[in-house]
């Protein structure tokens, strides 16, 4: 059987970016607990002319397949910078494209991050009900970093998550995720293979 796909999708503006880095790490923490196939994006990979389009069919190609990724995952990790206590709009203008009836039960992860504390409820108030929306199964902890809880290191990535606090609720969601994952794959293996007769 084939391993799980999880994407992780950001909301980040530039690169480097905390908010990648913080999915990514999460991302990583549920790599470590079970065999899966981690895809990376973010709205920059989403292509010139993505925020003009205004029907799915008008949408740049390297968008199109951002979605369809995210509709087919067995798994999301979602992240976002926070601006003024939301998500960013080009995040919310890509999840617009994305049909509902796709993320129906699928297991959900929420991070994000923000220049201090005072941003630190967006993932219940903004991210969860978004999510809650599509009634995928989000995982009860959520991750919200701020600028310090990160520091710079020095290669392509820009910042590591440093926060023993942090780091502990990435635990705690990466092993909420890593169930869901196991259990509907579970269920999916259960359906494939026939049941077996009484002998």
């Amino acid at each position: 059987m084939s391993r799980p796909r999880v994407v992780i999708f950001c909301g980040n503006l530039r690169r480097p970016s905390r908010s990648r880095v913080l999915a990514e790490a999460l991302g990583a923490e549920v790599g470590r607990r079970a065999p899966v196939d981690l895809r990376v994006y973010d709205i920059l990979d989403a292509g010139p002319g993505f925020g003009s389009a205004l029907a799915r069919a008008d949408l740049p190609l390297p968008a199109a397949r951002i979605i369809d990724e995210i509709e087919s995952a067995d798994a999301l990790i979602v992240g976002t910078p926070v601006y003024k206590g939301a998500y960013t709009g080009l995040f919310k203008h890509l999840i617009d494209f994305v049909d509902p009836g796709r993320l129906t039960d699928k297991p959900v992860a929420l991070t994000a991050t923000g220049g201090g504390l005072r941003h630190a409820l967006m993932v219940e108030y903004a991210l969860r009900p978004l999510f809650g929306f599509f009634a995928a199964l989000i995982v009860p902890t959520a991750v919200y970093a701020s600028e310090a809880d990160f520091k710079e290191s020095g290669d392509e990535g820009g910042h590591i998550v440093t926060d023993a606090g942090i780091r502990a609720r990435l635990d705690c969601a990466a092993h909420e995720l890593t169930r869901l994952i196991s259990k509907r794959a579970g269920v999916a293996e259960a359906v494939i293979q026939p049941a077996r007769t009484a002998q």
